[in-house]
């Protein structure tokens, strides 16, 4: 089975940064990202990047955050900097199966809270 382990979410103050880490073990992904969801709103793409390389990024991050992977780690990472207080949300992992299109699996989720 897949399975994703997030970490690196946490408190921090305005202009500050983090940096999220997605380990996916199980398969090989086409594609690994991250959504957020905060409260009151629906999810959304953060950022995603295929295995060739290719990234994209939702504008409200684009300049402060960058997506990356390690593919003999299966890792995906998130780095955060000049965080808002309306990056606030529950950020998670999503991976696509490389031989299998539409098929994706989902992290529980990590919190990020940006507050003074």
């Amino acid at each position: 089975q897949v399975q994703l382990v997030e970490s690196g979410g946490g408190l921090v103050q305005p202009g500050g940064s983090l940096r999220l880490s997605c380990v996916a073990s199980g398969s090989i992904f086409r594609r690994m990202g991250w959504y957020r969801q905060a409260p009151g709103k629906q999810r959304e793409l953060v950022a995603a990047i295929t295995l060739g390389g290719s990234t994209n990024y939702a504008d409200s991050v684009k300049g402060r955050f960058t997506i990356s992977r390690d593919n003999a780690k299966n890792t995906v990472y998130l780095q955060m900097n000049s965080l808002k207080p309306e990056d606030t949300a529950v950020y998670y992992c999503n991976v696509e199966l490389l031989f299998v299109d539409g098929m994706d699996y989902w992290g529980k989720g990590t919190l990020v809270t940006v507050s003074s």
